[in-house]
């Protein structure tokens, strides 16, 4: 006897920018979630469509009479909703009406602060909606007292909440941003390409924007203390205002010869590295104006991969990576520490272990297509919940 099928339901997702092609999380769900059919409500379009789906961009040239009515109505929204940002006149009523035509079912809103624009107009309309908590969102914007307002004025209109680690429902929480319906979901990687290959002894990796956020000189530092004597080469990808810096830091510290700077890569590039890639790199930091990660998606990778990972006590990391097992963790800042951490790595007579460890992490925890029949599975309980009521 065949096992009945699970409900599909034609889900909008609710996004800032769209085709944004780093932002593989969201465009993950644009393509597949519920068997790829979906609508996109975008912030802003870009001009790119590369899935074809029916799309409806909330920027574009307001009416006459939107124009007329915009203050008093983004007044009146940002003091009883805590932002200015709902949509309102004309374009609330065309909006309300291409969701209709749509037959849309589902909202899903990538980001809280995507959540704020569409969690009244579904309630509204009758559609169970949710959001996903990814970093900036629960960190940085909970530094705004108007942002904290328009959460807490949000999260009851909500049927769910999910977010990519603990450290970032922790957050909320501490600002009285709550839902009783919250889970953590990482964005996950697909553990079906990222699959460790034949290591190269002593090879270190790094990747992303050689940015302050991003503490390059930190990495860089740390590494030309613990390669010393030791076989190590590390590779940093990724492009930005602190690369020529950092190459300049690299031969003062003599070890020009130890690192390889390739500027920004494709992402299937990224990939090739880290296959061959005994030890990931990556010294997150919250920068000054209280922006953290939530569990970045390079870690990820990287475990899948079979990368032992020397990373920071930030965000939703030590989530991923166990101390010991799959890599080591330090202080934010901890310059020294990280070097050490590094070195215990490059002195480890067989490396081989802690590298098993990481891929079966990937395995039992990253898996994406497993992450996003969670979320399906969840958004089938509340809708099925909602029915029967």
């Amino acid at each position: 006897m065949s096992r009945p099928e699970k409900p599909q339901f034609k889900t909008c997702i609710v996004t800032s920018d769209y085709h944004v092609p780093g932002e593989t999380f969201i465009n993950r769900h644009i393509e597949r979630i519920f068997g790829g059919d979906t609508v996109v409500l975008c912030g802003r379009f870009n001009g790119k469509n590369p899935y074809g789906k029916p799309l409806f961009e909330r920027r574009s040239r307001l009416s006459i009479s939107d124009r007329v009515i915009a203050p008093v109505a983004m007044g009146w929204n940002s003091l009883t909703e805590g932002t200015g940002r709902l949509p309102f006149g004309a374009n609330r009523t065309r909006l309300m009406e291409w969701l209709h035509d749509q037959r849309v079912e589902v909202i899903l809103a990538e980001f809280g602060t995507q959540a704020l624009v569409v969690a009244k107009l579904a309630n509204e309309m009758n559609l169970p909606v949710f959001t996903y908590f990814r970093g900036t969102d629960a960190s940085r914007a909970l530094t705004s007292p108007q942002r904290v307002k328009s959460y807490r004025k949000m999260m009851p209109r909500l049927d769910g909440v999910f977010s990519v680690s603990q450290f970032l429902l922790d957050n909320l929480a501490k600002h009285g941003v709550t839902h009783p319906n919250s889970h953590v979901v990482p964005s996950g990687v697909d553990v079906r390409r990222f699959v460790p290959g034949a290591k190269v002894p002593g090879s270190c990796l790094a990747v992303g924007r050689m940015v302050d956020k991003k503490a390059p000189q930190i990495t860089l530092r740390a590494f030309a203390a613990a390669a010393r004597g030791r076989e190590a080469h590390l590779t940093f990808i990724g492009d930005g205002p602190l690369l020529e810096p950092c190459k300049a830091l690299a031969a003062e510290l003599g070890v020009a010869d130890q690192v390889t700077f390739t500027g920004a890569l494709p992402h299937e590039a990224v990939r090739e590295h880290l296959l061959t890639t005994e030890t990931f790199l990556q010294h997150s930091i919250t920068d000054k104006n209280g922006n953290t990660e939530g569990l970045p998606t390079a870690i990820q990778e990287a475990l899948a991969a079979g990368c032992i990972t020397v990373s920071t006590l930030h965000a939703g990391i030590p989530e991923a990576v166990t101390e010991g097992e799959t890599g080591f963790l330090v202080p934010e800042w901890d310059e020294d520490g990280f070097a050490g951490a590094i070195a215990k790595v490059l002195d480890l007579p067989d490396r081989a272990a802690m590298s098993r460890a990481a891929r079966a992490t990937a395995e039992a925890k990253f898996d994406n297509a497993v992450l996003l029949g969670k979320v399906e599975d969840e958004i089938r309980r509340v809708v099925a919940l909602r029915e029967a009521h």
